[in-house]
């Protein structure tokens, strides 16, 4: 499964879906006259002529009265709808701007249980409704761009068992972006945390949001935040996108967007994944029930009121905090920090970068600097040649977010284009350390060491499934999509009336809350999280997530969980691992290509590390399951590039 509207060139009116699927998706994609109206629509998009390889966009964010506005405009939506709402509004970079309860609203909200009842990690849960409104806006935030313009409800269409989720789709691949609900975890060590003086991405209560009722907010075609809404008590998703669903949630979000709103040319209705369209929002301006002229925000202080979600935001409204400047933790990189004038990093606020170019922390053969650098450098110029998956208009650039590890999981470096979605600097980094810890002959140790049954079972379920004890010891070099396809529910993915992957739930316990591994490795973290938040301890999780035993002082080698889509390979010298390079923020098969194909050319041209050799690779492994089949280590855009026809560019590599 790949985003590939704009690799294929296909027409984007053309849906092979079932079900009728390409009419709802016309009628999804909103007429005109039923838009928000949106007063920086229609104006200048924020940009000027590219003096790079990337044009240059204004630097906008939200002010006060714009956030009161935005809030203002939900209110008066959820009083039309009588369905008091928890409301939150967040920037760019996750800094809460202000969370509103109205007066009656749910205080809390549950988590979808499994479907046979068996419930495990993060199901059937009560989970605070501002956590849930937070993780929402977040969500919305960190999926969109001035090229694409995300929502929850995208999300959850990507994030499932099959692709497009329905009734009718059973048999078909997973979600493009299945398991991204597990990042930007409040247990992660790379987000900053709320009144702590540390700056850049804020990370999100419960994760990704798979439940309708979060989009973004722009002005001039820059994304400058997102609202989020919580009001029905269902933390949720939808199972079923090939109909239209009339959600209230979504309706009081999309209100709040009024003069917000995405650019319709970027809406997530306007591109495709193997032929189908995403979802953007089922709500649409029509269907408004308030009239007239919002009032303001003063005027309806009876209504409810701010409040205070402990580790996140006082109860004040504040401004964003500007994308692309010092004070968002988010900048462009200096000539002396990165050879490519594009390069934007993390930085600590003070004109350093979070994470300079630094040799790796094994005793012997690890990873220079100037290795380090030669990698990202390489990576980063394959990411300009290519074409973007996920982005308008077409054949514009791809933009991520690229991470080196070494064997341990430090980071060694970190980079990313200036649009890129923030999403992808977590997730970049969960991918690397992700395709280090399973090739690393520690691994299955690690997992034990893990002391929690919940997560060892995973090891002896992964061993039994290959029929091999000696697995997960650096036996096999791992990467990202082939240990993701062991984390679906069906093996091979998608194919029914099979067993699950080792690394999954079986599909009569699974859903998006509860993946397997990948959510089991977090759940006392999450757990100790809203007991923090709730008031119900005095402690926060720590910023390292799992109980994996520590392999460096204060550090385990997943310190921000693992990730089970694709976009990282691990990093050889002769055959020894010495870390691994990760890549987000766009089609997974271009992630593949410029995590995998940087690192090749980074190798021809300092030599001394490479990718895996192939012999070591897993995709030599064979299943007995699913017909004697093998799984793919890398997967590449057919015809990736923008300056060049070459076609196949990964294989024999």
């Amino acid at each position: 499964m790949r985003f590939n509207d704009e690799a294929s060139k296909a027409s984007p009116n053309i849906c092979s879906c079932p079900g009728g699927y390409a009419a709802v998706e016309l009628r999804a994609r909103r007429l005109k006259s039923d838009r928000i109206p949106n007063s920086n629509n229609g104006v200048h998009y924020g940009t000027t002529a590219p003096t790079t390889g990337y044009p240059v966009r204004s630097v906008e964010a939200l002010s006060t009265t714009e956030v009161e506005k935005i809030l203002a405009q939900a209110i008066e939506e959820a009083s039309a709808r009588r369905l008091p709402a928890t409301i939150a509004v967040v920037d760019r970079v996750g800094n809460v701007l202000g969370v509103f309860s109205m007066q009656g609203a749910r205080a809390t909200a549950l988590t979808r249980p499994a479907s046979n009842g068996d419930n495990s990690d993060v199901q059937n849960l009560t989970v605070p409704a501002a956590a849930g409104a937070i993780s929402k806006a977040v969500t919305a935030a960190y999926l969109s761009s001035s090229g694409n313009a995300f929502s929850t409800r995208t999300a959850s269409q990507i994030v499932q068992e099959h692709f497009p989720p329905g009734p009718s789709t059973a048999g078909l691949e997973s979600g493009p972006l299945f398991g991204v609900q597990f990042s930007q975890l409040p247990c992660s060590d790379l987000s900053s945390r709320f009144g702590q003086g540390f700056i850049g991405p804020k990370r999100s209560p419960l994760g990704m949001a798979a439940d309708a009722g979060g989009l973004p907010l722009y002005k001039y075609g820059v994304v400058v935040g997102g609202i989020g809404i919580m009001a029905d008590g269902d933390y949720g998703f939808d199972p079923n996108t090939l109909d239209i669903d009339q959600d209230d949630e979504e309706f009081i979000a999309l209100a709040g967007t009024i003069g917000f709103a995405a650019p319709e040319s970027i809406e997530a209705g306007r591109i495709s994944v193997d032929g189908t369209f995403l979802r953007f929002a089922d709500a649409i301006a029509n269907g408004l029930r308030a009239t007239g002229t919002a009032r303001s925000f003063a005027a309806l202080s009876s209504t409810g009121s701010l409040v205070a979600v402990r580790g996140y935001s006082n109860a004040a409204i504040i401004a964003g905090t500007p994308y692309g400047t010092e004070a968002s933790g988010i900048r462009r990189a200096t000539s002396a920090e990165f050879s490519d004038a594009d390069a934007f990093l993390l930085s600590n606020g003070q004109g350093a970068a979070r994470y300079p170019f630094r040799p790796g922390s094994e005793p012997s053969g690890a990873l220079s600097a100037a290795e380090v650098r030669a990698i990202l450098e390489e990576a980063f110029l394959i990411m300009k040649r290519a074409r973007a998956q996920i982005r308008k208009p077409l054949d514009s650039k791809a933009e991520v977010t690229i991470s080196v590890v070494d064997s341990n999981g430090t980071v060694l470096g970190q980079v990313r284009s200036p649009d890129a979605p923030v999403f992808g600097i977590d997730v970049s980094l969960q991918k690397a350390r992700t395709a280090a810890f399973f090739s690393n002959a520690n691994a299955a140790s690690d997992l034990q060491g893990a002391n929690d049954a919940n997560v060892s079972k995973y090891l002896t379920a992964y061993r039994g499934f290959l029929a091999n004890q000696s697995q997960l010891t650096g036996d096999k070099a791992i990467s990202a999509r082939w240990i993701g396809l062991l984390a679906r529910p069906y093996f091979p993915d998608g194919q029914l009336n099979t067993v699950n992957g080792p690394l999954s739930r079986p599909i009569g316990q699974f859903n998006p809350f509860s993946t397997g591994l990948q959510s089991a490795l977090i759940l006392k973290n999450l757990a100790a999280h809203l007991a923090f938040v709730t008031g119900a301890s005095s402690s926060d999780t720590e910023a390292r997530c799992s109980t994996l035993p520590a392999n460096l002082a204060g550090q385990n080698r997943l310190q921000n969980g693992i990730q089970i889509f694709p976009g990282a390979v691990p990093i050889y010298r002769g055959t020894t691992l010495v870390g691994a390079i990760g890549t987000s923020g766009d089609g997974i098969d271009q992630d593949d290509m410029i995590s995998f194909m940087g690192l090749f050319n980074a190798s021809a041209r300092l030599g001394g590390f490479s990718n895996a050799p192939i012999s070591l690779r897993a995709s030599n492994i064979f299943f007995s399951q699913g017909g004697n089949t093998t799984l793919p280590y890398a997967q590449c855009p057919f015809a990736p590039f923008l300056d060049t026809n070459a076609q196949n560019i990964c294989q024999g590599k």
